[in-house]
């Protein structure tokens, strides 16, 4: 995780330790008889995970809120916790304080749409990929970057993406002379930028840019995978994976053998049927 600011992470990371030190950990706690596997997201990344004011779809409550959670990531979240014979808890957490919550044990885990980066397992310990996302640029159907058949067809772009992602980081840097505008803290606002032509474009991941272009249909997905003209990025940095507190190696053990019972088509299928039930708007 790359920190934008020094003292408000140490502001956060103190506040929490601080409610963690007033509550008492909840590691061990039980409800309806079983332990709780505490799961924190953003609610807020469609079709990874998104919150909505009713429970359609079976969605999971959402602690301290009226509203309620759903996406792929949620999907996720009720098999492992069904698997493990757990009660699934699901808490809404900013995208940058998320590896402070897990380290710091507010969350046992965070299920969120991760890349499983170098940098991230400094800090954390991820499970074995529960989704493999090819990267893709978002664009309008109207922008002149429409037909564009490989990266170096991006040079010139005014582009963005969000915050502390291989998006923003390793993607955007390799268009030509791109005009990099500041990171978004979200994808709904990364999407908005880009709808409201702040921006010529954005870098994402497949299910989220296919996400975007059923809400915003005046969007174009430009894929160039396959090409020799495509970003340039690692294995690691397109597996998603689940994050752990370093060292919790009972938890990630137990994470891992039941997302073995899953296959790539179960991952698809997952995510498909999230994209569909995504909400319509942000």
């Amino acid at each position: 995780m790359k920190m934008r600011k020094l003292i408000p992470i140490l502001l956060v990371f103190a506040i929490i330790l601080s409610v963690a030190a007033c509550s008492g950990s909840n590691s061990g706690s039980q409800k309806n008889g079983k332990p709780v596997l505490r799961v924190g997201m953003e609610c807020g990344y469609a079709p990874y995970n998104w919150a909505q004011p009713d429970d359609s779809n079976d969605a999971v409550p959402i602690k301290g809120s009226n509203d309620y959670a759903y996406g792929y990531d949620v999907m996720i979240a009720k098999f492992l916790a069904e698997k493990l014979g757990y009660e699934l808890e699901i808490h809404k957490i900013d995208w940058d304080s998320l590896p402070v919550a897990v380290q710091a044990g507010t969350v046992d885990c965070v299920i969120a749409g991760q890349s499983i980066t170098a940098e991230r397992l400094e800090t954390v310990d991820f499970t074995t990929p529960y989704y493999y996302a090819s990267i893709v640029v978002l664009t309008m159907k109207d922008s002149k970057y429409a037909n564009a058949k490989g990266v170096s067809d991006l040079a010139g772009a005014t582009c963005t993406s969000q915050l502390n992602t291989v998006w923003y980081d390793v993607c955007l840097p390799q268009i030509p002379d791109a005009d990099i505008q500041p990171a978004q803290e979200t994808a709904p606002t990364m999407l908005v930028a880009l709808n409201s032509g702040k921006v010529d474009l954005v870098v994402t991941d497949a299910p989220t840019a296919m996400a975007a272009v059923m809400v915003y249909p005046d969007m174009k997905i430009l894929d160039f995978t396959g090409t020799e003209d495509n970003f340039e990025v690692s294995e690691e940095e397109i597996n998603i994976g689940i994050s752990v507190k370093k060292g919790n190696k009972e938890l990630l053990d137990k994470l891992n053998a039941a997302l073995a019972e899953l296959t790539v088509e179960d991952f698809e299928r997952m995510m498909n049927e999230a994209i569909s039930v995504q909400p319509l708007s942000e």
